[in-house]
């Protein structure tokens, strides 16, 4: 009976070679393959996108691009690093490429943080998730860009800075001044 349970469990070794198998299979254009890696990330990529750009609908169309564009790129896609970097890049990519367009709305959407998918934090009530979550959406944008990618997601300097496009010092003295500011607000309750 023990070695019938055991051949049921998955080894994360058999966990990675069961999502490479799936990619590979997107990258020769199965779509089945594509829809399937498209759920496992699409609540992270979702998080990422409304993060950055505080406003539920802009994070709906930066995901919608950026899965568009990876479905495009997927052939090209080479696994030096996972697929979820990979993927997040293309993410980030989409946020900036919206920012840089100029009838994009800058308001500020912040109910639609609580659509987030909830990162590896826990809170004691979501009133402090939401007090955390609001106290980063009023960051300034570069500030919270890097706070987001380093702090949140956990990507490296040299990773965030490749993905906004700036130097690896702009990106510390952003990740600084970013929980600088997120202190001061959090300790004055304000957001």
């Amino acid at each position: 009976m023990d070695s019938a349970i055991s051949s049921l469990m998955s080894t994360p070794a058999d966990l990675v070679d069961l999502q490479a198998a799936v990619i590979e299979r997107a990258r020769a254009g199965d779509a089945r393959a594509f829809e399937r890696l498209y759920r496992e990330h699409v609540g992270r990529v979702y998080a990422l996108c409304l993060r950055m750009t505080r406003d539920a609908d802009v994070a709906t169309d930066c995901t919608q691009e950026a899965f568009i564009s990876a479905w495009r790129a997927l052939p090209r896609f080479q696994s030096r690093s996972s697929f979820a970097t990979w993927l997040h890049r293309i993410a980030v990519n989409a946020v900036l490429a919206r920012r840089r367009q100029p009838s994009v709305s800058r308001e500020q959407s912040l109910d639609a943080m609580d659509d987030a998918e909830p990162g590896e934090v826990t809170f004691d009530s979501p009133v402090e998730e939401a007090e955390l979550e609001a106290a980063i959406a009023s960051l300034p944008q570069g500030a919270r860009d890097v706070l987001v990618l380093c702090g949140v997601y956990g990507y490296e300097h040299r990773e965030a800075a490749e993905m906004l496009g700036i130097a690896v010092g702009t990106c510390k003295a952003q990740l600084h001044r970013a929980r600088g500011l997120l202190r001061e607000r959090l300790e004055r309750g304000v957001a």
